[in-house]
């Protein structure tokens, strides 16, 4: 059996095993884990440079791109329906990302990766062909993934790791029998189907799905439009953390993951 088909059953095994739990790992790479002490001073030469507001919450009209998002978003989620909701189709972020296993539980907070930091997952594009047309028209894409959030789930306070870039989410499937909510900073927001919500996520922010049923976002993230010498400083950084080992690791999951559903299948 080839080794990385070996590595993905493994990571299949520990997110299927009872009460599965993985420990978030110490290593972070050097630029964020220094980088973070310093992250106000980088956050305000990046923010000073600024083409649009550096409010919590941005105004989507800001973004031309994300109207195309909203007019084609029922075929964004029948997409992910067919492909990231089936079983074993989309593992944990906690499965897939050591950077976020201090926040995100096994089996609550599962991901369908399109892009990330700038890698295309080639295998789920070519499965999702009208969402990887619509993303590939974003100026800056970052990473594109189907964010998938369990009943019950509750993401904790967290920061993103850096100013330059920004979220966008597009909601697919969105339960009305219970709160579903996001808190940026001090703003509560909720999500709509066929609705686009921008925000930068280097504000405190966490997560809650109170309903019966699964909460699944198209999850977008694109770099903050700059002046310099904003850019500078957050090419700079974001070209640290596209290298880094962590994010290294997160796209050979992905890609042991992926084999070992072609394998299980087969």
């Amino acid at each position: 059996m080839a080794a990385h088909v070996r590595q993905g059953l493994e990571l299949v095994r520990d997110e299927y095993r009872p009460g599965a739990k993985l420990r978030a790992e110490p290593g972070r790479p050097l630029i964020i884990r220094y980088g973070k002490h310093l992250r106000g001073v980088f956050d305000r030469l990046i923010g000073a440079s600024s083409l649009v507001s550096n409010a919590p919450v941005l105004d989507m009209r800001d973004f031309a791109w994300t109207e195309t998002l909203r007019r084609h978003w029922r075929e964004i989620r029948d997409e992910a329906v067919a492909v990231a909701l089936q079983k074993r189709a989309a593992p944990s972020l906690a499965t897939i990302s050591p950077d976020h296993r201090a926040i995100a539980e096994v089996g609550k907070w599962q991901s369908y990766f399109l892009h990330g930091y700038g890698h295309p997952i080639a295998e789920n594009l070519a499965r999702c062909p009208r969402t990887a047309d619509l993303v590939a028209q974003i100026p800056g894409l970052n990473s594109a993934f189907f964010s998938i959030l369990a009943p019950g789930a509750h993401i904790p306070a967290h920061r993103g790791v850096s100013k330059g870039l920004i979220t966008c989410h597009l909601g697919l499937i969105v339960p009305r029998d219970g709160d579903v909510r996001m808190r940026v900073k001090d703003r509560v927001v909720r999500w709509a189907e066929g609705e686009t919500l921008v925000f930068d996520d280097t504000y405190d922010h966490e997560v809650w799905n109170e309903a019966s049923g699964t909460r699944v976002v198209l999850l977008i993230q694109f770099e903050r439009p700059l002046r310099q010498p904003g850019k500078w400083f957050s090419d700079l950084f974001l070209g640290f953390v596209k290298r880094s080992p962590f994010v290294q690791e997160a796209r050979a999951n992905i890609d042991r993951w992926n084999a070992a559903m072609k394998a299980m299948d087969g």
